[in-house]
């Protein structure tokens, strides 16, 4: 490749790494607290001390990172019907939308990090594991690094390297 082409096709990439997604994500919930704070509400925390407890996370920590999660449209705030002193935590659907976000991370950590622990996430149906979770093409095939490509929003390819060329 020419100078001038490698020098453009740099600007193309950097352009759309400046308005790529991931970093504000990991900015909302990427912090330590505020994943392990999701994760108990994945898993039906709803309370203040419910969180504080389960998680062993400092009451002023905790205070902050909740607010941002209810700030970022992750967490809703309540007031329990039950107990209108008491404060009930719920996610959004912003924040059920994580669910295989956190389903993925806890399955690559099963491979890669500490095995296949004794609680397995399974279908209430059935009471059977969940499927690995796995990148799928338009019709259904599995997708790996090297089958992936960048196109532009309007489905034409978009002038960037290929993904797995990219990583």
């Amino acid at each position: 490749m020419s100078g001038g082409r490698e020098s453009s096709e740099m600007h193309d990439f950097q352009a759309a790494i400046l308005s790529c997604p991931i970093p504000a994500a990991v900015e909302l919930i990427g912090e330590k607290w505020a994943f392990l704070i999701l994760r108990g509400a994945l898993n039906g925390l709803k309370h203040f001390e419910e969180f504080q407890a389960g998680l062993g996370i400092a009451r002023n920590i905790l205070s902050d990172r909740l607010a941002k999660l209810v700030a970022g449209g992750i967490m809703a705030r309540a007031a329990d019907p039950s107990d209108r002193r008491k404060v009930v935590y719920s996610l959004t659907a912003k924040g059920e939308g994580l669910l295989p976000v956190f389903v993925s991370m806890r399955q690559w950590g099963e491979e890669w990090g500490h095995g296949t622990p004794k609680v397995l996430l399974a279908d209430k149906r059935d009471g059977r594991p969940v499927r690995k979770i796995c990148l799928m093409s338009h019709d259904g095939r599995p997708l790996e690094l090297g089958d992936l490509t960048w196109i532009d929003s309007s489905g034409e390819k978009a002038p960037l390297r290929a993904a797995a060329e990219a990583a």
